[in-house]
């Protein structure tokens, strides 16, 4: 199965200056999130590909105005040809507004989900808009990953974490491809296309989503991670 990751940039090659066919060849398309609804729209509608999206800290309009055609997984746990996929989006509390949460808040997201990740015996693909703590995160508060996230690639294994929020031109060293026990950690900021084995599925099955679970939120926590501060502005 041919996919295609996208987050945060959106890319002129698959939109300003996209020339027809050049999403043909892909199966899937997963969003990590802070992209335009208008974008994830004309992905989904130029290629063939079925497009799940969590939402990124820059995604509120999602709530009222979500990209039509597109699925959200955000807090869900599904299956597309028989590949697990969790989605988890949002980033770590660091300024009044939509999508973020505290890390206790994360963590409850998590430990609410686990008993999907059992009945599915684990997941494959984990996407999410921020990156685990000290994994391809950055020191800002505004850039700070989840510690839940390391958890939850500790205990589940998944093959493959995708994330976003920080952007690979913030740093021109940074490297899109790190490793933790068994899981890759990718970054996908503006794109990143890979191949990831499907499973048999009956043919009417095929390109079929199946969701697990329907997630419920957590009540808020009030408690801050980060104090909200006038020095800090959105990225």
């Amino acid at each position: 199965m041919r996919i295609l990751a996208v987050s945060d940039e959106e890319c002129a090659a698959l939109w300003d200056c996209y020339v027809p066919g050049r999403l043909a060849d892909y199966d899937l398309i997963l969003s990590c999130g802070d992209l335009k609804a208008a974008y994830l729209e004309f992905l989904v509608t130029m290629g063939r590909a079925r497009l799940l999206y969590v939402r990124g800290n820059h995604d509120g309009s999602y709530l009222s105005a979500p990209p039509e055609g597109c699925d959200d997984i955000d807090g869900h746990l599904v299956t597309f040809n028989g590949v697990r996929i969790l989605g988890l989006g949002g980033c770590l509390r660091y300024h009044p507004g939509p999508c973020q949460y505290s890390e206790r808040e994360m963590r409850a997201r998590v430990s609410s989900l686990r008993r999907a990740l059992k009945k599915s015996g684990g997941v494959d693909i984990v996407v999410t808009h921020a990156p685990p703590r000290g994994i391809g995160d950055l020191p800002d508060p505004a850039h700070t990953g989840f510690e839940a996230f390391l958890e939850l690639i500790d205990r589940y294994h998944p093959a493959l974490f995708l994330h976003g929020h920080t952007h690979m031109r913030y740093d021109h060293s940074a490297v899109r491809v790190l490793r933790r026990g068994n899981t890759d950690v990718v970054n996908v900021s503006a794109r990143y296309a890979f191949n990831f084995p499907d499973r048999d599925v009956p043919p009417e099955r095929r390109n079929e989503l199946v969701r697990i679970t329907r997630y419920r939120e957590p009540e808020p926590d009030t408690h801050m991670d980060f104090p909200p501060s006038p020095l800090l502005r959105p990225f």
